[in-house]
C-alpha cells in the first residue's frame, strides 16, 4: 500500500496549543494570545474542573467496585461508620 493512499486522521490540537509553522509575527502573536486566554479560562473555570474531577473519581470508584466488590462494600461500611461517628461527635459537642 502506498503512502499516498493511506488515510491519515488529524491529531486533535488542544485549545491551549500554538500551531507550529506560523511565519507571520502578527498571526503568531494572535495564536499565542488565543492559547493563553484559553489556558486562563480552563484554569479559572472552577465548576468545569470540579465536574471533571468528580467524573474521574466516579469512574475510578465504579471500576474499583467492579474489580473488588468485597473491598468496595467494606469501604462503604467504613465510610458510613466514619460519618456516623463524626455526626455523633458533633451532636455530643453541641449538647454539652
Amino acid at each position: 500500500m502506498s503512502s499516498t493512499s493511506e488515510s491519515h486522521t488529524p491529531v486533535p490540537v488542544p485549545r491551549t496549543a500554538v500551531l507550529i509553522g506560523i511565519s507571520d509575527p502578527v498571526e503568531q502573536a494572535r495564536a499565542e494570545l488565543k492559547a493563553t486566554l484559553a489556558a486562563i479560562e480552563e484554569k479559572a473555570n472552577v465548576p468545569r474542573r470540579v465536574s471533571k474531577a468528580t467524573d474521574e473519581v466516579l469512574a475510578t470508584s465504579r471500576r474499583f467496585s467492579r474489580e473488588n466488590p468485597e473491598a468496595a462494600i467494606a469501604a462503604i461500611v467504613a465510610g458510613a461508620a466514619l460519618v456516623g461517628a463524626l455526626v455523633w461527635g458533633a451532636v455530643r459537642a453541641y449538647t454539652r
